[in-house]
């Protein structure tokens, strides 16, 4: 493979060493060094190199935490404004350093294992930020809650084992996961991923007959999604449901409103003594 190509396959970025023990001749390398720039001596960089893992080789150190979370399709709403990087040393700045590296790393590329990632995500990142990137590399990955639990051993480990703990891998998305939250840091209890007889799951269910549905961007691909839809939405309400629904910017930039609506619901249901017994449908739910 021509040395360009072996470079762009390692993200546009690598140190002579890598080049050399790939089987390239410093014959190799001398050409390649008039065709791509060099940051510094040693590292090789296209133009469209990933800027993490650009930073990761300067720094001799690994992508890690919020920055690797694109790597590994690790759910994350924000990209991070500093690049975050895991290293034993204490050399460099201008990025988030994490220096407790527990597990190898990625084979080719300056990248921290996913383990690593996640872990230094629960002791970096606020919730639910932090527990969206645990649920989805259990969830893509396998990750074991218990491993992550059992690495998480300093006296500052209290706040991501508390985390961990109210991590809900019944989450299917990101918005799930940031909705969960928004319920669970404000007092409403619900059910997730609940299976509704003649309706189907739906995302939350909230005292038995509040169903709260988030939809992705996409959810009305055609008019075959939106019948269905439309069908879905007149057999709950023909079984006595209430139903919300709300897109992700809603969850994420208008919260109060969609506390304010769901609360709104639950008052009117509390303050009507005809509406206490619930759906007739929900007699017959399975336990979940």
């Amino acid at each position: 493979m021509d040395v360009l190509h072996y470079l762009a396959g390692l993200g546009g970025v690598a140190r002579t060493g890598q080049l050399l023990a790939a089987g390239y001749s410093r014959t190799d390398i001398a050409r390649l060094a008039g065709a791509v720039r060099q940051p510094r001596r040693g590292v090789f960089a296209l133009p469209e190199c990933r800027l993490e893992l650009l930073a990761a080789v300067r720094h001799n150190a690994r992508v890690s935490c919020a920055s690797a979370a694109g790597h590994y399709g690790l759910w994350l709403r924000e990209p991070p404004a500093q690049h975050h990087l895991a290293c034993n040393h204490g050399h460099g700045g201008g990025f988030v350093r994490h220096r407790t590296v527990r597990f190898d790393g990625h084979g080719t590329l300056p990248l921290a294992a996913v383990e690593d990632v996640v872990l230094h995500a629960m002791t970096c990142l606020p919730p639910p930020a932090s527990t969206a990137m645990a649920t989805s590399a259990m969830r893509r990955h396998g990750v074991p809650l218990e491993l992550l639990k059992a690495q998480l051993t300093s006296d500052k480990s209290g706040p991501a084992l508390n985390a961990l703990h109210e991590l809900d891998l019944r989450a299917e998305s990101l918005v799930e996961v940031d909705a969960q939250y928004l319920f669970r840091t404000n007092g409403i209890a619900f059910d997730a991923q609940v299976q509704l007889p003649g309706i189907g799951r739906v995302d939350f269910l909230i005292e038995g007959f509040l169903i709260v549905e988030v939809d992705g961007f996409a959810f009305h691909s055609g008019r075959g999604a939106m019948r269905r839809d439309l069908n879905r939405n007149n057999t709950s309400t023909v079984n006595g449901f209430a139903v919300l629904r709300y897109m992700p910017e809603h969850i994420w930039f208008e919260p109060q409103r969609v506390l304010a609506e769901i609360r709104a619901v639950l008052d009117r249901r509390h303050s009507s003594p005809g509406l206490a017994q619930g759906p007739a449908a929900q007699r017959s739910l399975p336990d979940t």
